[in-house]
């Protein structure tokens, strides 16, 4: 293959993904042809001898001739929603058993560990843990921390990058009923320090190669636990060697631990959300078994899989739709401590992967790789890549390049209920609702408001449904007796209320507010828009823009600074950019650089900054971030001086050069 056929025309790409609003001239005839023809079966069959039969089946055809696209769907459909159907049930069915039972996550792991002890569960490098070392290790941390008195509703926050061992912590600690809170190893300062003292956690774990995290936060007033794969060279003061206090551990088996359900608080995993430092988000023991299972049943995965996941452990992708297929399906999880494009195909063809993960960032980055292998590019077994945030532009090339068979696009919030996936390889689409199954799934799109994201609601104050082709909200009703619809909210009741709409429909009634803009066709898919409100997405993760200025006020000591995201062409997501009320121009650019380096994680960084005399606001003195957002960062447009964050950390101003760089798509992002 040559290397031009690697850079196809980004228009060229977007045909591909067809969003089905209405029939052109043919699928109209070819419907109406199709509804004759059977009308005039089943009037020779059944209705030939009644009038009353043959006047019932001539206004039905009537009906249907007028307006053939719900026929059209029907049938189009009818193939992809069997199957779904199927899976649906069946995956129900397995959370309705676990949940009568009262099953745990620890206790479907144990079953799995049970059945076949010598099989590799974790396998990272050099190092791996059998599904029985796993449940021993869990057992000994189960032990360990009963005789130091945790007890069922405790927290213990966890702060530690990706290990074999990271799981089977908190496996073991949700033995004893205790909820482990899964710390953004990313995460710096203020906001490190929110997310501990947040889950009100009684212990903290931290893996060596972050201890010097700790030493530059104030002293933290709860017991310390140091891990490590090899002898401490040094423990941080007052802090356990836990390594070695567990290699000395008795294991607790679970017949002998505190009695836990499937109901039971899990795990805190953190999100930015629409507004502010990041929240915990609430994991049921039911919850992950549902997020885990969801995956599985509906993309057919099987027990033989040794599934490549290359994401971190702290977050919902990698920690849990991961790691979920070894601990409640025996599956092989095959681990990575940082993602590598350069060595994504080799991993999968050493370990023989036959499913890998994946979030948009990383295919875009997998497909900026120069060819190695071609025509026959790459070398791997797999045969399923699943994941979120695929972008219709790059799937068809993504998937004709690397040859993968198919391709499962999943949607949902760490914390949400409007769960999607696309088991079809439908292109660009990230889920779907049967057209005639609404009630059995409800899922909804809302009209609202483009500026606010507030829902639009008529005159007897009721929500509005969106018809094909219209953007609006994505919601999805809440129920706390169906695991798929139950809503378990943050640690903090009071930022669990703001994610809930209430009398939607009919009065009574709460709805989950995604906080995405989507839109579905004609045949019931839907298609990912943006994200309403001050949060944009950027290299996988949620920027909480209040989160990022209020950091930028604490740098510069000015009072007026807004953060938004901006588009670059060829780039996943929105990048940061920041606009700072300066008229004076007296920003000390290193300083800045210097503090958000300190304060922020990477993805959170503004690419970004604007200086400018005076911030435009509305008439109620609300700053305009949707017309700064629209402005862009060209600097032939704009007067102001614009600061690109360089790759040593340091903004500088924009050139020219850098410019162009950008909008080809050649600057490196």
């Amino acid at each position: 293959m040559s290397e031009c056929e690697t850079h196809r025309d980004p228009k060229e790409e977007e045909k591909a993904m067809e969003i089905l609003l209405e029939l052109n001239l043919k699928q109209k005839l070819a419907t109406r042809l199709g509804i004759l023809l059977v009308g005039f079966i089943v009037f020779g069959l059944f209705c030939c001898d009644s009038a009353l039969a043959s006047l019932t089946l001539g206004a039905l055809l009537a009906l249907m001739l007028r307006n053939p696209t719900n026929i059209f769907a029907f049938v189009m459909t009818c193939h992809r929603d069997i199957i779904a159907f199927q899976r649906f049930v069946a995956l129900n069915f397995y959370l309705l058993r676990k949940d009568r039972k009262g099953c745990t996550v620890a206790q479907c792991f144990q079953e799995q560990a049970l059945k076949h002890p010598e099989k590799i569960c974790f396998l990272m490098g050099d190092r791996q843990l059998s599904f029985g070392e796993a449940l021993r290790l869990s057992e000994q941390v189960a032990g360990y921390f009963q005789q130091r008195g945790l007890q069922r509703g405790d927290c213990v926050a966890l702060l530690m990058e990706t290990r074999v061992e990271y799981t089977c912590l908190w496996l073991g600690l949700s033995q004893l009923g205790v909820i482990t809170a899964l710390i953004n190893s990313n995460l710096r300062g203020d906001s490190l320090l929110h997310c501990i003292h947040v889950s009100k956690a009684c212990a903290l774990i931290v893996g060596c190669e972050l201890s010097d995290v700790l030493q530059s936060l104030p002293p933290l007033e709860l017991s310390i636990y140091q891990y490590s794969d090899v002898d401490l060279p040094a423990l941080l003061p007052g802090a356990t060697d836990l390594r070695s206090a567990l290699a000395a551990q008795q294991p607790l088996p679970l017949s002998r631990s505190p009695q836990c359900n499937a109901r039971d608080k899990l795990l805190y995993v953190y999100t930015s959300g629409t507004t502010g430092l990041p929240k915990a988000a609430v994991i049921t023991n039911l919850r992950f078994l549902f997020m885990a299972a969801g995956a599985f049943y509906m993309l057919r995965m099987n027990r033989d899989d040794v599934i490549y996941n290359p994401l971190p452990l702290y977050h919902t992708a990698g920690g849990i739709v991961g790691v979920g297929n070894a601990l409640l399906n025996g599956s092989t999880v095959v681990l990575r401590k940082k993602f590598s494009a350069s060595n994504f195909w080799s991993d999968c063809s050493q370990y023989n992967c036959t499913v890998a993960q994946y979030i948009g960032e990383l295919c875009r980055y997998l497909l900026a790789t120069p060819y190695k292998h071609a025509p026959q590019e790459p070398l791997h077994q797999l045969r399923l890549m699943y994941g979120n945030g695929l972008r219709p532009q790059i799937w068809a090339q993504f998937v004709s390049r690397f040859g993968i068979p198919h391709i499962g696009e999943i949607y949902g919030a760490t914390e949400g209920n409007s769960n999607l996936i696309n088991i079809t390889n439908r292109i660009g689409a990230i889920g779907f609702v049967p057209v005639f199954g609404r009630s059995l799934y409800p899922v909804q799109i809302l009209r609202c408001d483009e500026l606010t994201g507030e829902p639009l609601r008529n005159a007897k104050g009721h929500c509005m449904r969106c018809a094909p082709g219209e953007v609006g909200l994505l919601v999805g009703q809440v129920d706390a007796r169906r695991a798929i619809s139950a809503f378990h909210g943050y640690a903090d009741k009071t930022a669990s209320e703001q994610k809930l709409l209430r009398g939607v429909f009919r009065p009574g009634d709460c709805y989950f507010n995604s906080g995405d803009m989507v839109v579905c066709d004609i045949l019931g898919y839907f298609y990912f828009k943006d994200r309403t409100g001050d949060t944009f997405r950027w290299r996988g993760e949620n920027v909480a823009t209040q989160e990022v200025e209020a950091i930028i006020t604490n740098c510069v000591g000015l009072s007026d600074c807004v953060v938004y995201g901006v588009q670059i062409p060829h780039v996943e997501g929105k990048a940061g950019m920041a606009a700072i009320v300066d008229p004076l121009r007296k920003v000390d650019m290193e300083y800045l650089s210097i503090g958000i380096r300190g304060s922020l994680p990477p993805y959170a960084r503004p690419l970004f900054i604007r200086l400018l005399d005076e911030i435009p606001r509305t008439a109620t003195f609300k700053l305009k971030k949707r017309e700064l957002a629209l402005e862009g960062y060209s600097p032939e447009l704009i007067r102001d001086p614009i600061y690109f964050l360089n790759r040593d950390g340091v903004y500088r101003q924009l050139s020219r050069e850098q410019y162009a760089s950008l909008q080809a798509g050649t600057a490196g992002l």
